[in-house]
């Protein structure tokens, strides 16, 4: 795959234009965020499903500052809402096909609703798999072959993380779905369920906080907990990339202690 990237810790930033994914063959599309970016380092199985991903979105203006810190260049932020939105323009143009896996029915139905009104020509299917931790070797068949029977060009995927991009990981290869795209929290934004803070936060780089005045008791560990824990990763990452910048240095110049 023919992406612009930035490396960023561990990771693959996307940097570039999403013009053309569509004729990339199978893609998988995550994000990342500084609360995911932590729980990545305690959980080897989330990091390893942000790291294969084939686009892997900054979401979340604490990655964006980050990277301006460490690589000393701007990227755009692109949340899930935003991707996903994207996707479902090209889809209606292209009068494609959508899969939506994950929340519960009633959600799913408000979803349908508003596809159906506002792009007519997209194909519309959904599944709703128990609400668990875990999935058992039959659930997990179960959502592959509601997936594989409709073939959808775009499968969203809104389990919670690090759930759906575990799950996703395990399973793409099964999966007969041209972009699979892990995006949360975006069903019940686009369902209505829960709403997204409006454009004005959106565009001051504030969105977190407007997400966390709706929901101070779920939110406050994300931001304020993981918040503090993420700056400090990042400045000892620039610390690191400086001492061996001067290493660097110090060899091409010969000045090295044997």
């Amino acid at each position: 795959m023919n992406f612009q990237n930035t490396p960023y810790f561990d990771y693959k930033l996307f940097s570039g234009s999403l013009n053309n994914i569509f004729e990339q063959g199978q893609l998988v599309i995550n994000t990342i965020n500084q609360y995911s970016f932590c729980i990545a380092e305690e959980d080897v199985n989330f990091k390893r499903a942000l790291v294969e991903s084939d686009i892997l979105l900054p979401d979340g203006i604490a990655v964006v500052w980050s990277n301006l810190i460490l690589n000393r260049s701007k990227i755009k932020k692109i949340a899930g809402a935003d991707i996903h939105d994207y996707l479902l323009e090209n889809l209606n143009k292209k009068h494609g096909k959508c899969f939506y896996l994950g929340a519960s029915v009633s959600t799913l139905d408000k979803i349908r609703n508003k596809i159906n009104s506002e792009y007519p020509n997209i194909s519309f299917e959904s599944y709703s798999p128990p609400y668990k931790s875990e999935f058992s070797d039959e659930e997990s068949e179960e959502m592959i072959n509601q997936v594989n029977s409709f073939k959808p060009d775009v499968l969203f995927v809104g389990m919670t993380a690090p759930k759906q991009e575990k799950w996703v990981n395990k399973h793409k290869h099964l999966l007969d779905s041209t972009i699979i795209c892990s995006i949360g929290a975006v069903f019940d934004f686009y369902a209505g369920t829960i709403q997204r803070p409006g454009k004005i936060w959106i565009m001051l780089g504030m969105e977190w906080f407007g997400r966390f005045v709706r929901e101070p008791r779920r939110m406050w560990k994300r931001y304020f907990f993981y918040g503090p824990i993420f700056l400090i990763k990042t400045m000892f990452e620039k610390q690191n990339k400086k001492g061996l910048g001067d290493i660097t240095c110090f060899k091409d110049n010969e000045q090295f202690v044997h």
